[in-house]
């Protein structure tokens, strides 16, 4: 499951819709929205997205929130490495081998490092 799926069924869920009637709803399968819950879909469009925002009558943060995490929630990532150093092409590759094998916490560890702020250089 993608971030942008388990937010979407949290949606859902905290408002008691299932996913038939949403799917009805926003015009699409519920097929389709199932695999998009579960990860199985790549990222929404942008025109899927605004409709589940429209249809969800979310605002503001919590917008944001949504088209944050469909930013980051392609479950088929692919990261060209070229032009970069050696060790960039190394971190990629065993992260490409050994992602299944991490644990929440190291995950989040991992996340944490990528998203603190750069240093710039003089």
């Amino acid at each position: 499951m993608t971030p942008f799926g388990a937010k979407v069924r949290d949606l859902r869920r905290a408002r008691g819709v299932s996913q038939k009637d949403m799917a009805a709803a926003i015009g699409v399968s519920p097929a389709y929205l199932s695999a998009l819950e579960h990860g199985r879909r790549g990222r929404p469009t942008w025109a899927m997205l605004q409709k589940i925002i429209g249809y969800f009558n979310i605002i503001w943060d919590e917008a944001e929130e949504l088209l944050r995490l469909a930013e980051t929630s392609d479950p088929r990532a692919v990261i060209d490495t070229s032009g970069l150093s050696p060790r960039a092409t190394e971190l990629a590759n065993l992260l490409s081998e050994r992602i299944a094998q991490l644990t929440d916490a190291e995950l989040e560890q991992m996340i944490a490092i990528v998203h603190r702020p750069r240093r710039r250089s003089r």
